[in-house]
């Protein structure tokens, strides 16, 4: 995902902050107002508050973009969003999690438009070190453009979890104890974005945008975060890293989550199986030396 095109929405926001190692405060925010835990990354007369909708636009001469104001290292993030209505082919509407420079760390949601009548393709991907090209293409199981429906990331020290309505898509362990890179040292800030890639986005880019059809337009209904929330600027900090990587204070590393994650993995059969259309370690071709290692179990 390109690094300017960022940002993301919200209504009611939940994080989990700590003072020190020892001591837990969770704090609790809930605010109509965008501007207190948010700020317009890029075009900012594109972005459009409605109580708790926020609504992001994108003609032909740009996108928009905004992003969170805290950085967060484990936990959940969720946003629901409204996808593009119509023919949506060249756009692409983005909600992730992602650190700076180029080095950085990220976990994506990208919704590629298509054609009046097509479905939408979700891809996913991650980011660790700098280094991404671990994407997976799915399908849904229903129409997101009709209704409000519900993306999150669960991340703890374990795994990361890609969902959809609480139906994982998509699963990536921790297998550092074989030597394969994990992100767990860099807070990410959260964003959502809408912006125009007809160069890839429908069909390899075979398919153009239609401008006669813009404005395009998103909506968010709400975002929640329930995240270990970092209060220094750094996100590599490494008092901050060991205060949210401390093993047991955090709802998402209790034994009831593993036990859930359990059950979750018949979900993920199913999605897989019905759903899934593109599988980066299925791709002999584009790796001619040989699939990540992380693909070899």
């Amino acid at each position: 995902m390109l690094s300017q095109n960022r940002s993301k929405c919200k209504s009611s926001i939940t994080f989990t902050n700590t003072i020190s190692i020892i001591l837990l405060l969770q704090t609790v925010i809930v605010s109509a107002d965008f501007n207190e835990l948010f700020e317009a990354d890029w075009a900012p007369d594109h972005i459009v508050a409605q109580g708790d909708r926020i609504s992001l636009s994108l003609d032909s001469s740009t996108g928009c973009g905004f992003e969170s104001k805290k950085k967060y290292l484990f936990g959940k993030a969720s946003a629901e969003l409204k996808l593009v209505q119509g023919d949506s082919a060249g756009t692409v509407t983005a909600y992730y999690m992602s650190s700076q420079g180029p080095n950085h760390d990220e976990l994506d949601f990208e919704f590629l438009g298509n054609v009046s009548g097509e479905p939408y393709i979700v891809q996913t991907n991650l980011y660790i070190n700098g280094t991404g090209d671990r994407e997976q293409r799915h399908y849904l199981w229903f129409d997101p453009t009709l209704d409000f429906h519900t993306y999150s990331f669960l991340w703890n020290r374990r795994s990361i979890l890609f969902l959809v309505d609480d139906i994982p898509i998509r699963e990536y362990a921790n297998k550092e104890r074989k030597g394969m890179p994990y992100p767990r040292k860099q807070a990410m800030g959260i964003y959502g974005s809408l912006w125009n890639a007809d160069d890839w986005a429908t069909q390899g880019g075979r398919v153009k945008t239609n401008w006669t059809n813009a404005p395009f337009v998103v909506t968010f209904n709400s975002l929640e975060i329930d995240a270990c929330a970092f209060l220094s600027d750094k996100a590599d900090d490494v008092d901050a890293v060991a205060k949210c990587g401390k093993s047991g204070q955090f709802w998402w590393d209790k034994p009831v989550v593993k036990e859930e994650h359990k059950r979750r993995r018949k979900q993920l059969k199913w999605v897989r199986d019905n759903f899934l259309v593109y599988d980066y370690c299925r791709d002999v071709g584009r790796f001619p030396q040989g699939l990540p290692k992380e693909c070899h179990g």
